[in-house]
């Protein structure tokens, strides 16, 4: 277990108490998060912060483990597979979190999902015959515009909400797009290995 798996280990773990934090009913347990009104038009849930401040963190991971793993040599099977499963629990169980209560668009959290797991799958396919997928900037651009527009959701797009303008939304579009570009792409990339006898 060296640094990297560890600090990608720590994504995981902050990506459950996200999840925890947005899902458990904590009002049947008399625990109540206090709300305020920020310029007197945005009503803001101090759990929506929380979980923005550790998403924060746990995006930081994402960028941070894969730098130390390179640099110090520790990239390892493990820390890859692992390193993909937290990038999805974090990411796409909060795109369904916030879509179900209202705060995302249904139809962009459902593209981004379903192009992940088709990806994935392709990725899976071609390891399987001993070849690999490299990544893409597209691919790489949807995971930034997706990671800084739930961001924003989950902070209640301020401070441009107070103009009017859901910030969250525009970016959480683009990714989809980047999705759709880089799923296309990847399907490109991998079409000749899968389709190989």
């Amino acid at each position: 277990m060296n640094l990297a798996n560890k600090i990608t280990l720590s994504r995981v773990v902050l990506a459950i108490v996200i999840m925890i934090l947005l899902l458990f009913p904590f009002e049947s347990v008399n625990i109540n998060f206090p709300s305020f009104l920020v310029g007197g038009k945005v009503l803001v849930d101090l759990k929506y912060i929380i979980a923005g401040v550790l998403f924060i963190i746990a995006s930081l991971t994402d960028f941070f483990d894969g730098r130390v793993a390179r640099k110090y040599n520790m990239v390892t099977d493990f820390g890859k597979m692992v390193d993909a499963i937290s990038d999805k629990m974090l990411t796409n169980s909060l795109l369904v979190i916030l879509a179900a209560q209202g705060m995302v668009s249904v139809t962009v959290a459902v593209i981004i999902i379903v192009r992940d797991f088709a990806v994935d799958s392709m990725k899976m396919i071609v390891g399987n015959k001993g070849h690999a997928v490299a990544a893409i900037y597209t691919a790489k651009c949807k995971t930034a515009t997706l990671m800084v527009g739930l961001t924003f959701a989950l902070f209640h797009n301020l401070p441009f909400e107070l103009w009017g303008f859901r910030v969250s939304d525009v970016l959480l579009i683009i990714s989809a797009i980047f999705a759709l570009i880089s799923g296309f792409k990847y399907y490109t990339m991998a079409s000749k290995y899968i389709e190989a006898k």
